[in-house]
């Protein structure tokens, strides 16, 4: 079964980056076989997704964050990127990382299709 642990997170100046890392802890046999995401929530408002990749790396992205995010895995190494420039006070929230067994389909943003997640990791973006 899949353990997510998530890392990376911090302060950092409006414009600035900051990569987060989430590694699957079990290394399960089958980790190339998830779809997985990056979701976040700030406080006060709904878990919202972020960035989601499928199996054959095909990505989708959530509006606000187009063009800025970028995510990306390294299979071979149990691990899930997100690097984040150009950060906004906006993008404030505490990131978890998600995964689900998926096909060979379009990834989704939806969270109920997620099954697995970490404990997250907090950013924060100050102005």
């Amino acid at each position: 079964q899949v353990q997510l642990v998530e890392s990376g997170g911090g302060s950092v100046q409006a414009g600035g980056s900051l990569r987060l890392s989430c590694v699957d802890s079990e290394y399960t046999f089958s980790y190339g076989r998830y779809c997985m995401g990056w979701f976040r929530q700030a406080p006060g408002k709904e878990r919202e997704g972020v960035a989601v990749i499928g199996r054959d790396g095909r990505t989708n992205y959530g509006d606000s964050v187009k063009g800025r995010f970028t995510i990306s895995r390294d299979n071979p190494k149990y691990t899930l990127f997100l690097q984040m420039n150009s950060l906004k006070p906006e993008d404030s929230a505490m990131y978890y990382c998600a995964a689900s067994k998926c096909g060979f389909w379009y990834p989704t943003l939806e969270m109920g299709q997620y099954e697995y997640w970490g404990q997250g990791t907090q950013v924060t973006v100050s102005s």
